[in-house]
This record gives structure tokens, sequence and C-alpha cells, in this order.
């Protein structure tokens, strides 16, 4: 039976508004981080006041109420635990999964940016006057950096007709046991997105594809990637795994899949929307 895809759920809600000058309230939407993971209580955020964190970073408004991350200053209190924002998924409201990732991207921005790239000085917070959002400015060179954003390619290759048709899944070393996926991977300076989809099928898998089609995008803050997602039709080739990075690949018919990756993903997508042109289901 079909699974809705619900790849928006990454995404910042459609009402949240940017606002690097809202203050700490008692009613405020606070993702507190601690290692790099978020601080919950139970499956919901803290509340005001419960966490001792350094000094708040402002988000923006959601629903009326002001949006800050933080970092916890000591040890986790008892009665709160430590998840990855990804497998919050279906723990927090997608609304407030959507936002713990815009949260998780920007206290990473501030923990991997403390010191210049050029002169090696410390970084200061930069002036949001002027409409230049979020950065930091180096006060010795002058030098600004933005919170990162890094553009990948995710493909679903097919070959074959209506219920015929086959998908080519692998799956990595770092994927779950049995799980299949699309193919994806970063696209390199000086690189046109199709240009990147053809060089990635060909490492990772030793095919060639064509008709590639442009489906969707969807923000993914694992920690900082902005997915650009793909269909292709298989051209030539040979299955041939790049060493390393696929451990398996193979072509899949379309009713007879293997197991897939969660709904809120863009593999996920590509292959439910392949499948309902086709008129078929997963299972």
């Amino acid at each position: 039976m079909s699974i809705a895809t619900n790849t928006g759920a990454t995404e910042r809600p459609g009402d949240f508004l940017d606002d690097l000058s809202v203050q700490d309230s008692p009613d405020a939407l606070k993702f507190v981080f601690s290692g790099g993971k978020l601080v919950l209580r139970g499956q919901a955020l803290p509340k005001s006041g419960e966490l001792k964190t350094r000094p708040l970073t402002p988000l923006g408004t959601y629903q009326g109420k002001s949006v800050l991350v933080g970092v916890l200053e000591g040890e986790v209190p008892e009665g709160f635990t430590l998840s990855n924002v990804r497998a919050t998924y279906g723990v927090l409201p997608d609304d407030l999964f959507g936002l713990a990732g815009l949260a998780h991207q920007i206290v990473e921005f501030h923990r991997t940016h403390r010191c210049c790239g050029a002169c090696a000085s410390e970084l200061q917070k930069g002036d949001p006057q002027g409409g230049r959002g979020r950065y930091r400015k180096c006060p010795n060179c002058g030098l600004s950096v933005y919170p990162r954003v890094a553009p990948a390619v995710i493909v679903l290759i097919s070959r074959g007709e209506g219920p015929d048709t086959e998908f080519l899944l692998a799956r990595g070393p770092r994927q779950a046991p049995g799980v299949y996926t699309t193919l994806a991977g970063f696209v390199e300076p000086s690189e046109t997105l199709e240009n990147a989809v053809q060089r990635e099928i060909l490492e990772e898998v030793g095919v060639q594809v064509g008709n590639i089609r442009y489906q969707f995008s969807q923000p993914w803050p694992f920690p900082h990637s902005l997915m650009l997602a793909f269909t292709a039709r298989y051209d030539s080739g040979e299955i041939t795994p790049q060493p390393g990075e696929i451990e398996d690949a193979q072509w899949f018919p379309a009713l007879k899949l293997p197991s897939i990756p969660p709904p809120f993903t863009s593999s996920r997508r590509l292959i439910d929307e392949a499948l309902g042109t086709l008129s078929l289901t997963t299972r």
C-alpha cells in the first residue's frame, strides 16, 4: 500500500518569518542543542526556563511566538534526553521538525565558523541591518561568511515501460540494513546539475543515463544540504558499484521493490511519484 510522502517536513513552515531581533519570552520556542543533538523532554521541546543555555540566537517568529536556538550549558539534566534531529521525525510535529532543522543548521554554522579562514582572527556576529541576514564577520580583514548550503543531486534511474519498469537502487555502508535508495552526490564547482547527475551515476554504479528531468527540491539539514531531485532513463553500461561508496546496486522491478527510505525523504518521494505515474503502489 502506498504511504504518502512528506518531504515538506524538512522545510521551515510557510508562516515562519525571519526576524533576527526577536527576544526571549515565556512562550518562546527554544531549540537547545548539546553536542550537536537536540535536547528534548519526552517528545517535546523544553519549556522556557527549564534549561540553562549560552546566549540564545534569534531565528524569527512562528505563529506569534519567538523562535530561538541555543547551546546547553553543562550536563543534560535528569528527565531530558538527546536526539539527532533526523530521528525526531514523527516525534516532533512536522512544523517543529522543520524548525529544528533550521535551528540545527544555524547552531552548527556558529560552531564551525569561530575563526576567520583568511587570517584566523576570531569571527563576530555580523550586523543584520541592511538585509544581509545571518552572517559572521572578521573584525581584522573584513571577511564575511554565511551559513553553508551544499547542493546535492538525487536521482531515480529507470528502464522499461509500464508494469515492466525497473528502478536502479543502491545501498551504501551507512544505509540502514536492507534499505535501498536512489543515487545521490554533491555538485562540484563549475558543474551544472545535469552534469553532476551524469558524473555521480557513472562514478557510483558505472552506467550512462539520459533524459534527465528536474522534479523538485528539498532542504536537507543533516547537516546543511539542499537536495535537487531528478529522474533519468538508463542508456547503457553494466552496474559496477564504486568501492567504499556502494555496497550493492541492483535493478528492481517496480512491482517488487526492497525496503526503501521513509516518507520524508527525497528518495521516497521520487519512487512514489514514479510509481504513481505507472498506477502502481509501494508495498
